[in-house]
């Protein structure tokens, strides 16, 4: 079959010009073409970040071992827009106005889900009780807990309805809800799935 419409079929006869002329024509469609493809290629990578999946770097130790220095995180916006926060999720979320632990005012955070809404949380030394139980946490972290403590059995903290309490898995080293509180759920911006970077630590969050 050709590739050229019956219009663009040279003729025997066709003059020098009106062949240049063709060729002109079939660049020009070709450019268009690309040029659509082009903006419908970033009309779709701009929609994605915008709503579904974004990157994320990590400048900081405070999730470590989970996640490095300099690793890079795709985050899964949907999966809390539509879906339901699990205590144990990565989330990253806008910081709290009032984190400062660094001096300097972060702009997102990356922590784990410790605390759903209406959770009671303590500590007793490195040990995290929620609801009175004593919580097994399901992924590798570093102890010890590390000051401050979450709270003592006697003064509990109560997480609010539509709040969320947040730890780094570097517990000692993480700037977190023992200092600045709990985040909303409107502070969320997604659940962290995928570690892309650097390649030799490719794998689910």
């Amino acid at each position: 079959m050709s590739e050229f419409s019956p219009s663009e079929v040279p003729d025997a006869t066709a003059t020098v010009d009106d062949k240049e002329r063709l060729k002109v024509k079939r660049l020009r469609r070709h450019i268009v073409e690309w040029v659509a493809l082009l903006v419908l290629a970033l009309v779709v990578t701009l929609t994605l970040r915008s709503f579904v999946f974004q990157t994320f770097y990590i400048p900081s130790g405070s999730m470590e071992p989970t996640l490095q220095i300099g690793d890079r995180i795709i985050v899964d916006k949907l999966a809390v827009d539509w879906g339901t926060i699990h205590r144990g999720d990565v989330l990253v979320f806008a910081a709290p106005p009032n984190e400062n632990c660094s001096g300097v005012h972060d702009v997102d955070l990356v922590k784990r889900v410790i605390g759903l809404p209406g959770d009671t949380l303590y500590s007793v030394g490195n040990t995290i009780y929620v609801n009175g139980q004593k919580f097994n946490e399901a992924w590798t972290h570093i102890e010890p807990l590390g000051p401050p403590a979450i709270a003592p059995p006697s003064h509990p903290v109560v997480v609010a309805a539509g709040h969320y309490y947040m730890m780094g898995d570097n517990h000692s080293e993480s700037c977190d809800s023992r200092y600045w509180g709990t985040i909303t759920r409107s502070d969320i911006i997604g659940k962290a799935v995928l570690r892309v970077w650097p390649l030799r630590r490719i794998g689910f969050v």
